[in-house]
């Protein structure tokens, strides 16, 4: 139980720190801009984004948040790391920008897994 429990707090820390705090600090920094534009998609995107993945790492956070909310924030994680991957390989190829959600799914996965076993 108390593996469960550190793993869950680790991995959704992480998730936390890379899809809440960074994406409301830098989303409507010009690097970030171009980051969207360079991909393909419209400038409006980079805020909603931004206000989806803050919202969904307090989803994830707050523990008085009910379970079916928790699923549809890990889905909706998993969906933005599988398709900022797939939206890497087509832009650039394969390379680690490719890769690198795919890093952060696993550690979404992680936090997913513990949290049922915190949870049943």
């Amino acid at each position: 139980m108390k593996t469960n429990r550190i793993v869950y707090w680790t991995a959704t820390i992480i998730i936390f720190l890379f899809e809440g705090v960074m994406p409301a600090f830098t989303s409507q920094t010009q690097m970030a801009k171009d980051g969207i534009r360079h991909l393909g998609y419209p400038d409006y995107f980079g805020t909603a984004f931004a206000v989806f993945k803050v919202l969904g790492t307090i989803a994830l956070l707050v523990p008085l948040v009910p379970k079916r909310v928790k699923e549809w924030a890990y889905a909706g994680f998993a969906f933005d790391f599988l398709f900022a991957s797939i939206s890497y390989f087509c832009v650039e190829g394969v390379g680690f920008a490719a890769f690198f959600p795919l890093i952060f799914l696993g550690i979404l996965v992680a936090s997913y897994i513990s949290c049922h076993k915190l949870n049943p």
